[in-house]
């Protein structure tokens, strides 16, 4: 192994009847971080969160040069062979749910989202969420890894969603905003005033309401590219991209623009012709923390939005996949 590259591995093995998995990290260390402490290395060169750090120092295993390691003052010299091993395991109930897995690899599982569904149980009893169906998923193919979605859909809200198979790549992949490239699809009642253009206006909490957001001057900044595709009489189609992620941004936005989307009830949406938000998480772009090798995946526009908008617009759409 080359210094200053480091190696994941994932070993997986049954303990305390608990599915679990042994991840390994190997780094062998080049000269521009000699004389550098364990701990510094972790956060810094590994990119550890510091709650996988703290597990790793508390629960796991470090070796240096494969020797045990308690010190995490340690200073390490170059060409020294660092490893941390620790144990994962999800604590979800594996569920056989149909799955649309549009892509996967050794650190990612990407899925494409139906309608009704959360992401996250949010009670103990749940049983029919995505990540139950994802845990049924990798206990069919006898694999043992870790569960952890880069973000969340709303309930109606359909496509995709990618799922890191440990903690360290879901970290590694959520330091900022602009790490995933996310496009949505939306159908919105009426016809914007420009063909394109950038919402820039500060959301929060509606304290009126339970689970429900507001565009408001102490609210946190949200910014939305959007571009109009196509329209009708009623309703246009719009392609979108977040250039921030605060809960409900799109609907919310485009509620406050007097062109609420069509279905969502909960922000003045016209419901006449879609039951459920007309939203769906399109395409998604990003660097692969691994291979660096750029990740690019399409999910398909489900049937109710497809109605509406018709196979042609579809069809062209789907083909281009272009970005802004």
């Amino acid at each position: 192994m080359q210094r200053g590259m480091f190696h994941v591995k994932h070993a997986p093995f049954l303990f305390l009847k608990e599915r679990r998995r042994l991840v390994k990290i190997s780094y062998t260390v080049d000269d521009a971080h000699d004389g550098r402490e364990i701990r510094q290395l972790a956060s810094s060169t590994l990119g550890l969160s510091a709650k996988l750090w703290k597990r790793i120092k508390w629960n796991g295993t470090i070796l240096v040069n494969g020797k045990p390691c308690r010190n995490a003052s340690l200073r390490v010299k170059a060409g020294d062979e660092l490893t941390m091993l620790w144990q994962e395991a999800s604590p979800v109930v594996p569920v056989d749910l149909p799955l649309d897995v549009l892509y996967e690899d050794e650190a990612f599982l990407i899925v494409n989202k139906p309608a009704a569904m959360i992401v996250h149980p949010t009670h103990r009893e749940a049983r029919d969420t995505l990540v139950h169906a994802v845990a049924g998923y990798f206990r069919r193919r006898g694999e043992r890894v870790g569960i952890h979605p880069l973000y969340r859909l709303d309930r109606d809200t359909t496509g995709i969603v990618i799922l890191a198979k440990s903690a360290r790549i879901q970290h590694a992949m959520t330091q900022c905003h602009g790490q995933i490239y996310r496009e949505y699809l939306a159908l919105a009642r009426g016809h914007l005033d420009r063909s394109s253009g950038r919402i820039d206006m500060p959301i929060g909490r509606d304290t009126s309401k339970a689970n429900h957001w507001q565009v408001r001057a102490d609210g946190k900044r949200a910014l939305t590219e959007y571009k109009v595709i196509a329209s009708w009489p009623a309703y246009s189609l719009l392609k979108l991209h977040l250039l921030t992620g605060r809960t409900h941004q799109i609907r919310v936005h485009f509620s406050a623009l007097g062109h609420p989307l069509l279905g969502d009830a909960a922000y003045g949406g016209p419901c006449d012709r879609m039951k459920r938000q007309a939203l769906h998480a399109w395409r998604v772009r990003f660097r692969h923390p691994l291979t660096g090798k750029e990740i690019q995946v399409q999910a398909p526009v489900p049937q109710d939005m497809r109605h509406l908008i018709g196979p042609d617009i579809v069809s062209r759409e789907t083909s281009s996949f272009l970005y802004w």
